[in-house]
């Protein structure tokens, strides 16, 4: 990326020799996020260019420089599948030493983000990034297992809209049988989706709009879930329906998925007296909303949450969720796209052509 809102390059690059710690690995699948729609057009302060985007990605290990390991200390060969956690972190400062929050790292580097990320065919990972090595009996608790059913593309998701989601639940705990409210039902919605069924919710509600139909079909496949479209239905009858499946109380959570401001009103409204209303779905500045502190916050005891981003602890929640095949989270990988066609893949993220849209660069 060279320019906001300009076609992408195609370029050949030298890869650099290793330095001690680093891993090279071949790019498997990279995740097409609507946060990079965001950082194409500008709109996320953090970017620099150019920029390789890209910050959800699995890749087969080429080399490594001196012996690695990954989070459970298993050794790292050459031709092994690996996923990592996007954000390097510097693990001495106040967030990542005292408060252990190392989302919260002021220092946090991001591939994709802030340094070349996966839209290419390599990619060499700092020594400083956390690693985890794939295979089947991760989910089972069996190292070791083979790989050559894994899907790459079906994991990548795991490293950001996973993630997120598993850092959602982890701050807003989901009792067993408590009523949620999702809004907004692209990949980061549907794997809150899924943690909340995973943690005993009993029912849900999954709004979108027209855009989203198909997003909304799936969501039907998680579990008792009912959904509704924004245009066809109104904010009276969306709340008087949470209102029939709570007995009058509301939701015990209700988590804002859409990245705008525009429905932070409606979810507040749902959410029950002493209930969380969360934010897992900001990702680039989106303005403010006027807030009636003393009807919609104080006099409820309702908590507003917001989220950032997550660390290695929810990576691994989310593979560990996605090998479970416990949801259909597979079916969220509708386009794949080779790298040359990646404002295609952009275009069909943006439009909500694609649930999910992930590069798979072509082999020499």
């Amino acid at each position: 990326m060279t320019g906001f809102s300009v076609p992408l390059e195609l370029r050949e690059e030298e890869i650099a020799p290793l330095r001690d710690g680093e891993v090279l690995v071949e790019i498997e699948a990279s995740g097409v996020c609507g946060s990079d729609v965001h950082m194409w057009k500008g709109k996320d302060p953090r970017t620099p260019l150019p920029l390789v985007l890209g910050h959800e990605g699995v890749g087969t290990v080429v080399e490594a420089r001196g012996q690695k390991k990954d989070v459970f200390g298993r050794e790292i060969s050459v031709g092994d599948l690996m996923i990592w956690d996007r954000g390097v972190t510097c693990n001495r400062c106040y967030f990542c030493a005292v408060q252990k929050e190392p989302a919260l790292c002021p220092n946090r580097q991001v591939y994709g983000i802030v340094r070349d990320g996966c839209y290419a065919t390599h990619l060499t990972l700092l020594p400083e990034t956390k690693l985890i090595k794939l295979d089947e009996g991760m989910a089972h608790g069996k190292s070791g297992e083979d790989t050559h059913n894994i899907d790459p593309a079906v994991l990548v998701a795991a490293a950001c809209s996973g993630a997120t989601a598993a850092h959602t639940v982890e701050l807003v705990p989901v009792s067993p049988g408590d009523r949620i409210v999702i809004l907004g039902p692209g990949p980061l919605g549907l794997f809150c989706l899924a943690f909340a069924f995973a943690k005993g919710a009993s029912e849900a509600v999954v709004i979108g709009t027209r855009a989203d139909a198909a997003r909304l079909e799936l969501a039907r496949e998680f579990g008792r879930v009912r959904t509704y479209v924004v245009e066809v239905s109104s904010i009276e009858e969306r709340k008087k329906e949470v209102m029939e499946m709570t007995n009058g109380v509301g939701a015990n959570v209700v988590i804002d998925c859409t990245g705008a401001a525009s429905s932070f009103n409606e979810g507040l409204r749902l959410t029950a007296p002493g209930g969380t209303f969360t934010i897992p779905g900001i990702a680039t500045p989106v303005g403010g909303v006027p807030l009636k502190l003393y009807e919609d916050v104080a006099r409820r005891s309702v908590r507003i949450q917001g989220v950032w981003v997550s660390d290695t602890a929810h990576l691994y929640q989310a593979v560990q969720l996605v090998l479970s095949a416990r949801f259909p989270l597979h079916k969220l990988v509708t386009h794949r796209f080779p790298l040359a066609r990646v404002m295609d893949a952009l275009e069909a993220v943006e439009i909500k052509a694609a649930i999910k849209a992930v590069l798979v660069p072509e082999k020499a």
